[in-house]
């Protein structure tokens, strides 16, 4: 297999890779047989084809070739017939292009498809018939049908060759278009008497190799005399007619004539091409040479045709002539587009230059009528870019902003340059995806929250919201809390806030009177990669309620000592007697302090300033007012509720302190002795309750022992487990007791409440002392006990006390 490579690579803009090779291949190749090494011969890593999901696009539906992608091969898909692909042209070319993605690149590969002599040399019809006249003179022509071979170059007609010789030889005009234009030349005169019918046999032979030949049987019958033979006026015609005419156009008229008489001068015109279809599309009318249109014309499929026109008389002479027809394009196709590659989403941060679409136009016409330009709208971000004949991208020209444009419906149109002008469109869906490129943005930069103190720790303070313009995922805003702190606390043991909805709670109560603002920063942060965030200041203002009374400052209240303000009797009316000072801690209209008298000693004496709690007299003092004033002033604020505050003032309406001081001691001494008094009464009162309950505690607890030890001498039935205290010694001084001792005992008639405590004879009686007591000894009885028995006289054997 001869196979020829051509490598033609260009770099054509940024971003989009567009290169050229061509191959050369011979026809009726084998399924699978390799083209070309595609990857080494665009110097494309496999790799590369493989993510880029490299594939073959083809302007028509018919497939011939196939890219292997994991080795790089381009190969044989299907069986190439050139004859079939390239009916009319001697240079048969496929032409495919290699679409990869990410980036968009594409690169033209061109399949020159060569020749093999797969194609015999044949005849349109298997015999030829002649009238030919004895008279006919030597040299006279006769055209013969040519032979046609579907091969190409040396495979098509090489020669011919006619058998047998004796009255005819064979002569071949090569035509401008280097057709061979085939006659038969009469050689030596026909004698009818001799020979009334004469057969030859005409061969083709094509060059290939292995030789391939065709025949053709020509029947010549022998005549009476034909003096002249037929003359066209012209060897060539040319004509031409415009694609699309209707049937029955007369495209021309060719003459001849004959200058014999009768019906050897009658002369037949007829079409002799063989195998083309120009006896498809037309026909001469045999009697007076017009050639008419019978079947449609297209310039797209064929742009001109040459008919050969024989013209024949009734004695077999004839002669030929050419008429050359050139087709004449008129503007009857749009252009079509296709799309060779495209993407529907496009990221919104994607660069200059970056390829979208690639586009084919084709437009069958020629010279203007297939002159495209293809545009689209104005104000897109995208344009559209020429990158070789017929072959347009789409790019992009500037930034995109998904925020501004989510998707684009992008109209290309294409149109010729005929007249009329006949254009077509598509549109292009493109949508753009979200990058995120916006942080989230709060409405104002600053914001102020209030709240009143002495709130419920949780109770929703603010909401704070941020708009993030990003799409899904990058739009979704989640509030933190950034960390600062209040007075040296942090901030988040103030203040809490929702990472969903960005609201503010309260994590404590709060309290006017000892912060009355404080401030911190929200951060808006999206859900991105990476994140954007920004930050929104809150000022917490903490408004004040009326909770706190107001304070008396002065007069000063004291519990032991006894202040008393002194009026002169002498004292004018409006007398400045003291002033009641008073502060509140709250703000505001709760601080607003009001006084009022709310109890006197003699309310026609004295009167108390509303608004600034100055006490004056009212009137002058005469000798009846009693020496000691008791003056209760009542301290309002101005709150909803109101709070208030109530001071004693004592005034003394005396000239000399002495005077004073003898009223006052008496009362002062009076006051301590009642207050004394009361005081020891009730301390007694509780010490006496005491003691009477602690008594009546303990003699019930006594009783209630008591009974429950007489219980378990009179009827406990357990058995008593001896038991040997170390260091225990008998009364003999032996030593330590190493068993268990049997003891008869006697008692005393009140032997109850003696200090020694006695069993019954033969019971097993363990009597325990302790080491480190001196007389008292303890006893377990397992039986029944001896001093229920007042009665029994029993002799004690033993006795220890």
């Amino acid at each position: 297999m001869n196979r020829q490579v051509l490598l033609f690579i260009a770099l054509l803009y940024h971003y989009s890779v567009f290169g050229q090779v061509s191959y050369s291949i011979p026809e009726e190749m084998s399924r699978g047989s390799l083209v070309g090494n595609i990857a080494q011969d665009l110097d494309l890593d496999r790799r590369r084809l493989v993510s880029g999901k490299a594939r073959i696009y083809t302007r028509n539906s018919d497939e011939y070739v196939e890219l292997n992608r994991d080795r790089g091969f381009l190969l044989v898909k299907e069986r190439i017939d050139r004859e079939v692909l390239c009916p009319e042209t001697v240079l048969c070319a496929l032409d495919v292009q290699i679409i990869l993605e990410n980036p968009m690149e594409f690169y033209s590969v061109t399949i020159q498809i060569t020749d093999i002599n797969d194609n015999a040399p044949t005849f349109e019809k298997s015999e030829m018939k002649f009238k030919i006249s004895e008279s006919a003179i030597t040299g006279a022509k006769f055209v013969l049908q040519r032979a046609m071979d579907l091969d190409e170059g040396i495979n098509d007609v090489k020669s011919y060759e006619l058998k047998p010789t004796d009255h005819f030889a064979l002569k071949l005009n090569h035509n401008a278009n280097g057709y061979k234009h085939v006659e038969m030349v009469l050689q030596k005169p026909l004698d009818r008497e001799k020979q009334e019918q004469i057969s030859l046999v005409l061969t083709a032979v094509d060059g290939g190799e292995p030789q391939m030949s065709g025949t053709m049987l020509i029947i010549i019958t022998v005549l009476d005399a034909n003096d002249n033979a037929p003359v066209f006026t012209q060897p060539t015609y040319k004509a031409s007619v415009t694609e699309n005419s209707p049937r029955g156009t007369v495209v021309a008229t060719v003459s001849a004539s004959d200058a014999d008489q009768g019906s050897n001068g009658k002369i037949t015109y007829s079409i002799t091409n063989t195998f083309d279809n120009v006896r498809k599309v037309f026909e001469v009318n045999d009697e007076n040479g017009e050639v008419l249109l019978i079947g449609d014309i297209d310039f797209e499929k064929s742009r001109h045709f040459q008919i050969n026109v024989l013209a024949s008389d009734d004695g077999g002479l004839t002669d030929s002539c050419k008429l050359s027809v050139d087709v004449q394009d008129v503007n009857d196709n749009k252009p079509e587009i296709n799309i060779m590659s495209k993407s529907t989403v496009v990221s919104e941060d994607a660069k200059l230059n970056t390829v979208v679409t690639m586009i084919n136009i084709e437009d069958l016409d020629s010279e203007e009528n297939g002159n495209v330009k293809c545009f689209i709208g104005e104000n897109l971000p995208f344009i559209l870019k020429t990158s070789t004949d017929n072959f347009y991208s789409l790019v992009t020209d500037s930034e995109i902003d998904r925020e501004k444009a989510s998707d684009y419906n992008i109209t290309v149109t294409c149109s010729d340059e005929g007249v009329p002008s006949l254009s077509s469109s598509v549109t292009l869906t493109l949508q753009i995806s979200d990058v995120n490129d916006n942080a989230p943005v709060f409405e104002r930069s600053s914001c102020e929250a209030y709240i009143v103190e002495n709130n419920t720790p949780g109770l929703s303070i603010f909401t704070v919201k941020a708009r993030d313009a990003d799409w899904n995922q990058n739009a979704r805003v989640s509030y933190i809390l950034e960390d600062s702190s209040v007075n040296g606390v942090p901030v988040s043991s103030y203040v809490s806030v929702s990472a969903d909805s960005g609201v503010i709670h309260a994590v404590r109560s709060f309290d006017y009177e000892q912060i009355k603002d404080f401030h911190f920063r929200v951060k808006a942060q999206d859900g991105g990669s990476p994140p954007l965030s920004s930050n929104v200041t809150v000022k917490v203002m903490i408004q004040d309620q009326n909770d706190n009374p107001p304070q008396v400052l002065y007069p000063v209240q004291t519990g032991g000592s006894l202040v008393a303000e002194m009026v002169p009797r002498s004292a004018d009316v409006g007398y400045l007697v003291t002033k009641v000072v008073a502060v509140d801690v709250d703000s505001g209209q709760n601080a607003w302090l009001s006084y009022k008298l709310q109890k006197a000693t003699d309310r026609a004496l004295f009167e108390v300033g509303l608004q600034n709690g100055e006490i004056r007299t009212i009137r002058g003092v005469t000798d009846k007012d009693a020496v000691k004033q008791r003056l209760t002033v009542i301290v309002k604020d101005n709150g909803q509720p109101s709070r208030s505050a109530t001071v004693i003032v004592n005034v003394a309406v005396a000239d000399s302190f002495p005077e004073v001081l003898s009223e006052f001691t008496d009362y002062t001494q009076d006051k301590e002795y009642n207050d004394n008094l009361t005081f020891y009464l009730v301390l007694a009162l509780a010490v006496v309750s005491f003691l009477f309950i602690t008594c009546l505690v303990v003699i019930i607890s006594v009783k209630i022992y008591r009974w429950r030890q007489s219980r378990v001498l009179y009827h406990s039935n357990l058995p008593v487990i001896p038991y040997y205290p170390p260091r225990y010694s008998d009364t003999l001084g032996t030593g330590t007791l190493p068993h268990v001792y049997n003891y008869e005992v006697c008692r005393t008639n009140d032997s109850r409440k003696s200090d020694c405590k006695f069993g019954t004879v033969g019971s097993q009686n363990v009597l325990i002392m302790d080491p480190s007591s001196t007389g008292t000894m303890q006893r377990i009885q397992s039986e029944k006990n001896i001093l229920d028995e007042p009665d029994s006289p029993l002799e004690v054997r033993s006795f220890i006390c």
